[in-house]
């Protein structure tokens, strides 16, 4: 059977501290033999396609045409 998991404040805090700010992403607790014992945050970062749009290329858009420039 699963042992229970017991948080005190300080992992609280630290689990708290890293959901504080994140707009896209996930955090993952990980927990071995019913104790925290690591949490990893994976923030993601969205960009406004209007932007692309109004004349600015997209990173992908530019590797393409350095890609087809190089290859004739």
């Amino acid at each position: 059977m699963a042992k229970p998991i017991v948080l005190d404040q300080e992992w609280l805090d630290r689990i708290a501290t890293q959901v504080n700010g994140l707009e896209y992403g996930s955090v993952l607790i990980t927990v071995h033999d019913g104790r925290v014992v690591q949490i990893d945050r994976t923030e993601r970062k969205r960009f406004d396609a209007n932007a692309a749009k109004q004349g600015q290329q997209a990173p992908a858009q530019i590797a393409a045409e350095k890609l087809k420039a190089a290859n004739g």
